[in-house]
């Protein structure tokens, strides 16, 4: 069927229009992904604090950590916090993450119960229980995180569960995002043996004093693994919009190339006809 120039030009107008919309949500995708960067880097620092600040705490020999094993947990159940996305436009981003999740997951023995973040992950995730939204904002991971701690606390104390595992994106150099598993709980020999692994950045360790000291930070530790974790995650959601945005505005460029190519075509056939009718009439009235 042969297009009129009236449909060629709405064709590119609506064209012009989602190029616009794809450009501002690009624009957006890039401002999220360096604001979630830069929290990201500045929580890895953060991170190896909190941690040194444990091995200190290790290396006293009258000191015992709080929540380490616990013989009323219930050694069949695994519990599992998924930190997916809410919106969608990011390409494989939920499906890649859900996949190495449950190989992981299926992998461990016993019952498990998943909490996803996220609506666009909880469709992926078999008898999972959504735990809250993604956050829109950095400010508002700090919300997410203390109602996650909370339901994680609620289940542990009540040996409900017997581990807790994180999994995310995570951002990688030369590729969008990696998904990644961490254990979270609990804070036995086996967290002990891998934390201890850490060298201490001078030959001096530090006393510590303060019996409290501790308590504030496996708290810390803990607050600080699901807050990184989550801004992991949402930085590689922008980097997988914006990497879509990008894929969705070279394909609207090429569309509205081919379409003004054959809307200027349609109008130099057009006035090509006027003119071959203009030297037909002119011819006609010669001959006279």
């Amino acid at each position: 069927m042969t297009e009129t120039a009236e449909t060629l030009r709405r064709k590119i107008n609506s064209a012009g229009e989602l190029q616009s919309v794809v450009r501002t949500m690009k624009a957006l995708a890039a401002s999220g992904l360096t604001q979630y960067e830069r929290a990201v880097h500045s929580l890895d620092d953060y991170y190896r604090t909190v941690e040194l600040g444990l091995v200190a705490c290790l290396s006293q020999p009258d000191v015992v950590m709080a929540g380490v094993g616990r013989s009323s947990l219930n050694r069949g159940v695994t519990g599992a916090v998924v930190f997916g996305s809410d919106q969608g436009l990011v390409g494989q981003f939920n499906e890649v993450l859900t996949e190495f999740a449950m190989g992981r997951l299926k992998a461990m023995s016993g019952n498990k119960r998943i909490m996803a973040v996220g609506e666009r992950v909880l469709g992926y995730l078999p008898e999972a229980v959504m735990t809250g939204n993604v956050p829109n904002s950095i400010a508002a991971i700090t919300q997410l995180v203390g109602r996650i701690l909370q339901d994680i606390d609620t289940q542990h104390e009540r040996g409900e569960v017997a581990e807790v595992y994180l999994f995310h994106n995570r951002p990688r150099s030369g590729s969008l995002y990696e998904p990644v598993m961490q254990r979270l709980l609990p804070l036995d020999e086996t967290w002990r043996h891998q934390l201890t692994k850490l060298p201490w950045p001078t030959a001096n360790l530090p006393e510590v004093i303060n019996a409290t000291t501790e308590q504030t930070l496996i708290r810390e530790y803990l607050f600080i693994s699901l807050f990184r974790a989550c801004a992991e995650s949402m930085a590689s959601e922008n980097a997988s919009r914006l990497a879509a945005m990008q894929r969705a505005e070279k394909n609207i460029e090429e569309q509205l190339a081919d379409l003004n190519q054959d809307f200027n075509q349609l109008r130099q056939s057009g006035i090509d006809e006027e003119l071959f009718d203009v030297i037909a009439g002119f011819e006609a009235l010669s001959v006279r």
